[in-house]
Protein backbone atom coordinates (compact mmCIF):
# COMPACT_ATOMS: atom_id res chain seq x y z
CA UNK A 1 0.00 0.00 0.00
CA UNK A 2 1.35 3.49 -0.96
CA UNK A 3 1.26 6.59 0.87
CA UNK A 4 0.53 5.13 4.65
CA UNK A 5 1.28 7.05 7.78
CA UNK A 6 0.77 6.14 11.26
CA UNK A 7 -0.15 8.70 14.06
CA UNK A 8 0.62 7.70 17.06
CA UNK A 9 -2.43 7.86 19.62
CA UNK A 10 -1.02 6.93 22.67
CA UNK A 11 1.55 4.61 24.15
CA UNK A 12 2.09 2.65 27.46
CA UNK A 13 5.37 0.23 28.73
CA UNK A 14 3.91 -2.60 26.57
CA UNK A 15 1.31 -1.17 24.21
CA UNK A 16 0.90 1.38 21.68
CA UNK A 17 -2.23 2.59 19.01
CA UNK A 18 -1.75 4.17 16.03
CA UNK A 19 -4.33 5.75 13.33
CA UNK A 20 -3.35 4.46 10.28
CA UNK A 21 -3.68 6.76 7.10
CA UNK A 22 -3.40 6.93 3.19
CA UNK A 23 -2.47 10.21 2.22
CA UNK A 24 -4.53 12.33 4.26
CA UNK A 25 -7.55 9.79 4.78
CA UNK A 26 -7.67 7.55 7.57
CA UNK A 27 -7.83 3.92 6.66
CA UNK A 28 -7.41 2.04 9.91
CA UNK A 29 -6.71 2.05 13.96
CA UNK A 30 -4.26 -0.58 14.85
CA UNK A 31 -3.23 -1.13 18.77
CA UNK A 32 0.14 -3.39 19.85
CA UNK A 33 0.76 -4.82 22.60
CA UNK A 34 3.95 -6.16 23.94
CA UNK A 35 4.65 -8.90 25.36
CA UNK A 36 8.04 -11.14 26.67
CA UNK A 37 7.57 -13.22 23.41
CA UNK A 38 4.81 -12.33 21.29
CA UNK A 39 3.60 -9.04 19.87
CA UNK A 40 -0.36 -9.08 19.64
CA UNK A 41 -1.87 -6.66 17.24
CA UNK A 42 -6.15 -5.80 16.82
CA UNK A 43 -6.54 -3.69 13.65
CA UNK A 44 -9.93 -2.14 12.79
CA UNK A 45 -10.17 -1.43 9.24
CA UNK A 46 -12.38 1.16 8.21
CA UNK A 47 -12.13 0.74 4.31
CA UNK A 48 -13.44 -2.21 2.32
CA UNK A 49 -9.84 -4.10 2.04
CA UNK A 50 -9.39 -7.06 0.20
CA UNK A 51 -7.50 -9.75 1.37
CA UNK A 52 -4.15 -8.99 -0.11
CA UNK A 53 -4.43 -5.21 0.76
CA UNK A 54 -4.77 -6.48 4.66
CA UNK A 55 -2.13 -8.54 4.16
CA UNK A 56 0.29 -6.08 3.06
CA UNK A 57 -1.10 -3.58 5.54
CA UNK A 58 -0.11 -6.05 8.43
CA UNK A 59 2.94 -6.39 6.94
CA UNK A 60 3.70 -2.61 7.10
CA UNK A 61 2.60 -2.52 10.06
CA UNK A 62 4.94 -5.13 11.22
CA UNK A 63 7.78 -4.32 9.34
CA UNK A 64 7.52 -0.21 10.33
CA UNK A 65 6.04 -0.31 14.39
CA UNK A 66 6.48 -4.13 15.39
CA UNK A 67 10.35 -4.21 14.13
CA UNK A 68 11.08 -0.81 15.10
CA UNK A 69 10.29 -1.06 18.45
CA UNK A 70 13.24 -3.35 18.99
CA UNK A 71 11.97 -5.51 20.78
CA UNK A 72 12.46 -9.49 20.84
CA UNK A 73 9.70 -11.27 19.13
CA UNK A 74 8.91 -15.01 18.51
CA UNK A 75 5.51 -14.08 16.36
CA UNK A 76 2.82 -11.31 15.77
CA UNK A 77 -0.65 -12.15 16.03
CA UNK A 78 -3.02 -10.07 14.45
CA UNK A 79 -6.87 -10.20 15.22
CA UNK A 80 -8.59 -7.90 11.92
CA UNK A 81 -11.84 -6.19 11.90
CA UNK A 82 -13.84 -3.84 9.81
CA UNK A 83 -15.92 -1.10 11.54
CA UNK A 84 -16.19 2.52 11.63
CA UNK A 85 -15.53 5.04 14.11
CA UNK A 86 -18.98 6.17 15.95
CA UNK A 87 -17.04 8.72 18.32
CA UNK A 88 -14.56 9.17 20.88
CA UNK A 89 -15.75 9.53 24.75
CA UNK A 90 -14.32 10.39 27.76
CA UNK A 91 -15.02 11.27 31.41
CA UNK A 92 -17.06 14.53 30.61
CA UNK A 93 -19.25 12.95 28.24
CA UNK A 94 -19.96 10.07 30.07
CA UNK A 95 -21.08 11.86 33.44
CA UNK A 96 -23.35 14.11 31.35
CA UNK A 97 -27.11 13.53 32.26
CA UNK A 98 -28.07 14.38 28.54
CA UNK A 99 -27.80 11.04 26.75
CA UNK A 100 -26.73 12.23 23.18
CA UNK A 101 -27.77 10.43 19.98
CA UNK A 102 -26.28 9.41 16.81
CA UNK A 103 -27.15 12.68 15.30
CA UNK A 104 -25.58 14.47 18.51
CA UNK A 105 -29.39 15.33 19.54
CA UNK A 106 -30.08 14.99 23.15
CA UNK A 107 -32.59 12.78 24.34
CA UNK A 108 -34.24 12.67 28.21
Amino acid sequence: MQDIRYDRICRTAQSEAYLISQGEEPIARVELHFTHSIVYGLLVVEKDLDDREIAELIQGVDEDLVWSADLPREDFVVTVYRGQELGVYSDPDLNREEIVDGNGEGED
